[in-house]
């Protein structure tokens, strides 16, 4: 399966009212001061879409980063939005890949089946002189109804027996974070990773700011040592860059794949972890 699409097929749809396009860029991390993307959004975006914001629409009764919020919760957010899980979603971010893949992974886990992702962003847009607005865009609400598939996303218990059978774990995070010669971000926690986990830092799936073509992929995931055809479950550091390496598994096509939510932002402050240096 390959989601993404091209400028040229979305500019060809932009008039139709059964598609919708959806701006879910996060601030890149380590950036002093912040860069707001909301702001950048509002200056200049594929005419008619929303900014779909990954951190107001998580869970926030948890410390956790980035969680999944409830279902209801999602349905209420959307259909506020005015996004139905009836339409054809087209997901893009500004710069590079970064969080649009994780917008495209909530949408496709809270039951939305066409979800795309716009191959090159707003750049290649931009690079293809398609068209450009500013300013709010509002829509009328609509009808989304979120049902929760539990196969796309493990917890820390799961993903415990996970290391305990010898389960494939792919770790997106950076070779030195992994390894545990690099600290974590996040203050407090240590480096390394999981018993038995896989390497796969989700910027080796990428070249020129896109991903990989489906050959290349396949060929990085067999490389890795990597078995497509069995279970796979991705990992970060707090579950956004995790969608990135999922989205890579499943161009290549991988089709059970899940993502741990908690990811290492959880797995590493767990008393019951076990962490793993390569030092």
């Amino acid at each position: 399966m390959n989601p993404l699409v091209s400028s040229s097929w979305l500019a060809e749809r932009l008039s139709d009212p059964t598609v919708i396009v959806l701006d879910a860029t996060l601030p890149p991390v380590g950036v002093t001061p912040p860069i707001d993307t909301y702001a950048r959004y509002l200056a200049k975006h594929i005419p008619g879409a929303l900014f779909f914001n990954i951190e107001e629409l998580s869970d926030h009764s948890t410390s956790l980063p980035h969680m999944l919020p409830a279902p209801e919760d999602f349905s209420r957010s959307m259909s506020a939005l005015g996004v139905s899980d009836q339409m054809s979603i087209v997901i893009y971010e500004q710069e590079g890949v970064f969080s649009a893949p994780r917008a495209w992974w909530m949408l496709r886990t809270f039951g939305a089946e066409h979800v795309y992702l716009l191959d090159g962003g707003l750049r290649g847009w931009i690079e293809n002189n398609f068209p450009c607005d500013k300013g709010p865009v509002d829509r009328a609400p609509a009808a989304f109804h979120a049902k929760l598939d539990e196969n796309a996303l493990r917890s820390f218990a799961q993903i415990n027996e996970l290391i305990a059978d010898g389960g494939q774990i792919l770790d997106a995070r950076s070779s030195g974070r992994f390894t545990g010669v690099l600290p974590e971000p996040r203050p407090g926690l240590s480096s390394g990773h999981m018993p038995g986990a896989t390497n796969t830092p989700y910027t080796e799936l990428l070249e020129g700011g896109r991903l990989k073509s489906v050959q290349k992929l396949h060929e990085y995931f067999t490389a890795k040592g990597v078995n497509i055809e069995q279970p796979i479950t991705t990992t970060c550091g707090s579950g956004v860059t995790a969608a990135v390496v999922l989205l890579g598994l499943t161009m290549a096509g991988a089709e059970r794949v899940s993502l741990y939510d908690g990811s290492w932002a959880e797995y590493a402050q767990h008393p019951e972890a076990v962490i793993a240096k390569d030092l």
